[in-house]
């Protein structure tokens, strides 16, 4: 066995609300031989007797970081909740530290409590930190049938959060609400959204089962009318194909010029929580709309207020480029110059100008160009024909 003196000089201590009682033999040796313990007071509180100095973490979190970094070099232990990495502190505590410099000792964590509690298989449950997150993250998992655990903040939380799905459209939904899980005030109650008592206390967490037919479809091309938009919105058969020619993958970063609505950016990171996304627009008004658009899907895009190319400029490199508005000969140089090798690009052009511009390019650099011409059924007198739209022109090429 290593000496202590062997050991990283940080261990990260993950507890449950059983305290002591619930900790391994290698957790309970290093409170032994801490000399100091860092946690938040109610952890502290759930301590056996230790020899250690007993510091409280401060409020807000990351005042704490440069008090705990200042006892670099002695035998240091931080409390955590459960699984300190899941929504936890863990990867806070040691983004600034070298791999030899901490360990860690996750205790069982709050969503394998709350799976046994409930019964329900883990992993075929979507589980979400929305103690500091919006309820809106909660979206691409909600369906008809569908099970999802979450920690919540207290309990106040938990009738906000019925509250915001009966206007999600999920209010026949059913709240089981998780106290202390894992503790002698352990509680499991479960209830109707309209039903909930006034006396749920932190630490706390929901397991919901979803009843309500507003779930998002899993396909892109959602339906318009989810986006907020004045007009200027890749229709839904359009944004369909694009998000095809973009070909989005697994942690990649997307650059959208000319949001409009921003409907490409959001599905774009619709398509996997790895995702990233930053959308341009000129249009203040359509910018502050773009951002409502993404908290109502709970998506993180990050909207840039400003004209391509110039508002391009020190943002970071993307995978893909998409241009929906506003093409012009010099965002199109400005892109293949500055850009990596490797980056995809597609653009769509309404106007004869753009159809121009695209086909020259397509001639010169390569890539596929597609026109695409849709009609819709409407109403002809006492009969009905077909509308078509304006044709769009989409070029396809990787730089």
């Amino acid at each position: 066995m290593s000496d202590i003196s062997d050991l990283p000089w940080l261990t990260i201590v993950g507890l449950g609300e059983d305290g002591p009682d619930g900790l391994p033999p290698a957790s309970l040796a290093a409170l032994e031989k801490a000399e100091i313990i860092m946690g938040a007071a109610r952890h502290l509180d759930l301590l056996p007797d230790v020899s250690a100095e007993l510091v409280t973490w401060p409020v807000p979190f990351a005042d704490g970081l440069p008090v705990l970094m200042s006892y670099r070099g002695r035998r240091v232990v931080a409390l955590a909740s459960g699984d300190p990495f899941w929504h936890g502190a863990g990867s806070v505590l040691v983004a600034s530290l070298d791999a030899g410099e901490w360990r860690a000792l996750p205790a069982v964590g709050t969503m394998s409590l709350a799976a046994a509690a409930l019964g329900w298989a883990l992993q075929e449950t979507p589980c979400l930190g929305l103690h500091a997150a919006p309820f809106a993250k909660l979206r691409r998992d909600l369906a008809e049938g569908a099970r999802l655990l979450a920690t919540l903040r207290d309990g106040k939380a938990v009738h906000d959060l019925a509250t915001w799905l009966d206007g999600a459209g999920f209010g026949a939904s059913r709240l089981h609400v998780l106290e202390a899980l894992g503790g002698p005030r352990e509680r499991v109650r479960s209830f109707a959204l309209d039903d909930l008592p006034d006396d749920i206390v932190h630490p706390v967490s929901v397991g919901i089962e979803a009843h309500g037919d507003a779930g998002l479809s899993l396909a892109t091309g959602r339906a318009d009318d989810l986006f907020e938009n004045d007009g200027q919105i890749t229709k839904r058969p359009v944004r369909a194909l694009t998000l095809s020619a973009l070909a989005p993958r697994k942690g990649e970063h997307l650059w959208d010029i000319g949001g409009g609505s921003g409907s490409i950016g959001i599905e774009w990171l619709l398509c996997d929580p790895s995702m990233s996304a930053v959308t341009i627009e000129i249009d203040e008004t359509r910018a502050a709309r773009i951002a409502e658009n993404a908290t109502s899907f709970g998506v993180d895009l990050q909207v840039v207020t400003g004209a391509a190319p110039k508002a391009l400029q020190g943002l970071e490199a993307p995978d893909a480029v998409f241009i929906g508005g506003g093409i012009n000969e010099e965002m199109l140089r400005w892109l293949w110059e500055a850009l990596p090798a490797g980056t995809r690009l597609v653009a769509n052009g309404v106007t004869l100008e753009a159809e121009m511009l695209l086909s020259q390019w397509h001639a010169d650099k390569g890539g596929d160009l597609m026109r695409v011409e849709i009609s819709n059924s409407q109403p002809l007198g006492r009969k009905r024909g077909w509308k078509s739209s304006y044709p769009i022109q989409q070029w396809c090429v990787t730089l």
